[in-house]
Formats: C-alpha cells, structure tokens, sequence
C-alpha cells in the first residue's frame, strides 16, 4: 500500500486566454512500508513547488487524484486530514517564514505536540524536545528561550527539522 500517491496530475494557472501548465501527467507514488529517498531536481520554473504543494494538499490539481493512505485526500474526514498533517511533514526553503516573530522557539517547538495530542503539558513534552534538538545537533540551553531572530540561519532550518522529527512523520 502507498502511504500518498499522486496519480495523472494536471495543474495549469492562469485564465482561458493565457494559461501555464506547471504539471502534466506526474504519477508518484511513496510506499508505506518500505523507506526510500526522492529527489526532485529541476530548474526554475519546472514545477518542483507545485508538486510539493499538491502533495501536501495545498494545492489542488486541475486533473488527477491524490491519495493518502489510498483515501482521496480533498475528501478526507476532518481525523483523517489531521493524521495527514501529523504523517506527511514539509520542511521549507526559508525557516525564518515558518515562524512567528512574537514567539519563542519553546512555544514553537510545543505547539505541534500540543496540536496533535502528543503531550498535554510542558513537563511532557520537554524530553522529546531536547531529544529532537539533540537529534539536529542543537543543545537546549542554545535555543530555547529565545525567539527566531536571534538565531542564526542554520539554527532556524535545524529547528524546523527537529520540529517536524517530534511528530515522528512518515514523509517529509
């Protein structure tokens, strides 16, 4: 079985009179049993965000099916939808456009526990946070307490990575 499967993808932008083909025809398919690397190579302009955005069902193809866990993913029952977000996790290009500004990475890093019911307090989720750090080589006493700009580039992308590590995804 396929834990996401994008099959006969059409996605075109624009109006009648003008229009651009992103994507055509992509199949893709990742399995739920066995783990393997994908990469996406092209140049600008080839279509690699809009494959992402529709794999995360951000955007919706102009043709063709997307599945998660062989369910079509735009009809997906609301538990269905949050175990989606929970399994199929992105990691963007620009960490700093992830955060907010007001808060500090304690609260960014716990909103997704609490989100998802991971955790129910901070007392629980403090060791799967230092885990996770620990796992982008970032110790608590560098970040915590702090808010996103007083950390470096490569901090913020390692928070992000280690933010999505805490949820324990089958993709990203």
């Amino acid at each position: 079985m396929s834990l996401l499967e994008l099959s006969g993808i059409k996605v075109v932008f624009g109006t009648a009179r003008k229009r651009f083909v992103a994507l055509e025809g992509l199949n893709l398919s990742v399995d739920l049993d066995r783990a393997k690397i994908i990469t996406i190579a092209g140049e600008s302009g080839s279509g690699k965000t809009t494959l992402g955005r529709v794999a995360l069902g951000i955007q919706r193809p102009t043709e063709g099916r997307v599945l998660y866990r062989g369910q079509d993913l735009w009809t997906l029952p609301a538990a269905g939808r949050n175990t989606f977000r929970r399994e199929v996790q992105a990691i963007f290009q620009d960490p700093f456009s992830v955060f907010n500004p007001f808060y500090r990475i304690d609260h960014l890093l716990m909103m997704p526990l609490k989100a998802f019911g991971i955790v129910r307090s901070r007392a629980e989720a403090e060791p799967l946070i230092t885990d996770a750090l620990g796992r982008v080589g970032l110790k608590p006493e560098q970040v915590l307490g702090r808010y996103p700009h007083q950390l470096s580039g490569g901090q913020r992308q390692r928070i992000v990575v280690a933010r999505s590590l805490m949820l324990k995804p089958k993709l990203i």
